[in-house]
């Protein structure tokens, strides 16, 4: 036999063996795609806020029909599970990744709420922690109420920052449970503890926000401090009860109003 014609013979076998192996591999089954085994849903400051929850979440992607538990992880949509709770007017971060286990975790931090407006007009929403608007929801949280004549502009601009100055005194977050604004936006503020109002008039107006915080500041740590040394040396002593109207509007003086009742 000739050598041309003996490695003929090789190499039809060795292109018939390759042709049998790559008919094999392209009709073999694929192999079952491993599928998402869990979920770990972890909400930032779940206790302390309380506007949303797990069950939510898990019901949001839901009904967008990308909740991943049981789905191939090779097609979870991290960054799709990510903009849909994103939508939520309550979300403030979210963050989605999967493990070669075949887990899937979801981070959500969010949105804080610093006090809630239920204004006059009928409007019911909150505000957070960057000036904005939170619609109303069904969950309860242990806010500050703010009542009265308020604009969504003045509830912004003024209601806010006061409101943070508030809850950022450990004593006066505890204290305080409602604001009033007057119709000539005069502002009450209602103790927790006391049968009396407080009015401590109207907060310094400025043209941006900065300037209006730094007002609202000083405004508030005055009027707070009066309030506290007349605490400390007159209801200490004359009673919680004594007076149904503290007013601090005007500088150096304070005029009470007395409780019939006493």
């Amino acid at each position: 036999m000739k050598i041309k014609t003996i490695i003929t013979i090789i190499f039809d076998i060795v292109l018939a063996a390759y042709l049998v192996l790559a008919v094999t591999a392209f009709n073999k089954p694929k192999e079952t795609v491993k599928a998402c085994i869990g979920v770990n849903i972890n909400i930032e400051d779940q206790d302390a806020n309380g506007f949303i929850n797990k069950e939510e979440i898990k019901n949001r992607l839901e009904h967008n029909d990308i909740y991943p538990l049981a789905k191939p992880i090779q097609d979870v949509d991290t960054r799709k599970i990510e903009e849909t709770l994103k939508t939520s007017p309550f979300v403030k971060t979210a963050e989605c990744y999967r493990t070669l286990n075949g887990i899937v975790n979801i981070n959500v931090t969010q949105r804080m709420p610093i006090v809630r407006i239920k204004a006059d007009n009928g409007n019911d929403y909150y505000l957070d922690d960057n000036d904005c608007v939170m619609p109303n929801s069904h969950y309860t949280s242990d806010l500050i109420i703010a009542t009265g004549n308020i604009s969504k502009t003045f509830a912004t601009n003024y209601i806010s920052p006061l409101s943070k100055q508030i809850m950022g005194n450990e004593l006066w977050k505890n204290q305080i449970e409602q604001i009033n604004v007057l119709p000539d936006l005069s502002i009450e503020i209602v103790p927790r503890v006391g049968n009396h109002i407080i009015c401590l008039g109207r907060m310094p107006e400025g043209k941006t926000q900065s300037e209006r915080t730094a007002l609202i500041c000083d405004f508030f740590n005055k009027k707070i401090s009066r309030l506290e040394k007349f605490y400390k040396y007159g209801l200490s002593q004359a009673g919680w009860n004594k007076y149904c109207y503290i007013n601090l509007e005007f500088d150096n003086q304070i005029i009470c109003k007395k409780n019939k009742n006493i």
